[in-house]
């Protein structure tokens, strides 16, 4: 309990930081409900859940101070399973075709509004855990770790928005999806559409996981 307590205090400006973010996000989509007198986002909620919970696992293995590499391992796995969940908001914006055009820019706000707050969860746990192996296995290439994830998450969002599969189905469907994957993989040609997607959505998050790993060293004229 004093570790957990000792990790808060130490990350309260980024913990301030979501909380504001997730707080904004709350507000605009429940002006939005009670403008359309619609409850149709009400999803993104549950989509932001998702996106917590792989830096609420970095921030638990940070309070472990004598945590093992066969542990560090296994909550690995279990946190690349739930990475893509904090990109996969990106793709809700596809939910706007579908919407009225009544106050459409309502919209765009909310769903802007959990994306960054997605993207933001997104990448603070990839840089918890880069502290983590780095610290546990010093011979591993980070960046090159790092990018492989990003684009791994990228076909982890492809998965989950246009073939429906979830984090969960690893465990309560994994012979289905481990077949459409090898599916994917052995003919490339045939699922062009996933490597294009995979790339161009993978690109898109290295060039904000660039940005955002660059921005604290920026400074203002």
């Amino acid at each position: 309990m004093e570790s957990i307590k000792i990790l808060i205090q130490s990350k309260f400006k980024i913990l301030s930081l979501i909380a504001v973010a997730l707080t904004f996000s709350i507000i605009v989509l429940m002006i939005r409900i009670k403008l359309n007198k619609s409850f149709f986002y009400l999803f993104l909620v549950w989509n932001v859940f998702l996106a917590i919970i792989p830096y609420a696992i970095t921030m638990y293995l940070n309070t472990k101070s004598n945590l093992s590499k066969l542990k560090l391992g296994f909550w690995f796995l279990v946190w690349l399973a739930f990475l893509p969940n904090a990109p996969y908001i990106v793709t809700d914006l596809i939910h706007i075709r579908i919407g009225n055009n009544t106050l459409l820019w309502l919209d765009v706000m909310v769903i802007l509004s959990f994306t960054l707050s997605g993207l933001f969860l997104f990448y603070l746990s990839i840089q918890d855990m880069q502290r983590l192996i780095a610290s546990k296995a010093k011979k591993i290439p980070i960046t090159t770790l790092t990018i492989t994830i990003i684009f791994l998450c990228g076909f982890g969002v492809y998965l989950g928005r246009f073939l429906r599969y979830n984090s969960w189905e690893i465990i309560s469907n994994p012979q289905i999806l481990i077949s459409d994957i090898f599916h994917i993989v052995i003919s490339p040609f045939q699922n062009s559409e996933a490597w294009l997607f995979t790339l161009g959505f993978g690109t898109f998050l290295v060039v904000g996981y660039w940005m955002f790993k660059n921005l604290k060293h920026a400074t203002i004229d």
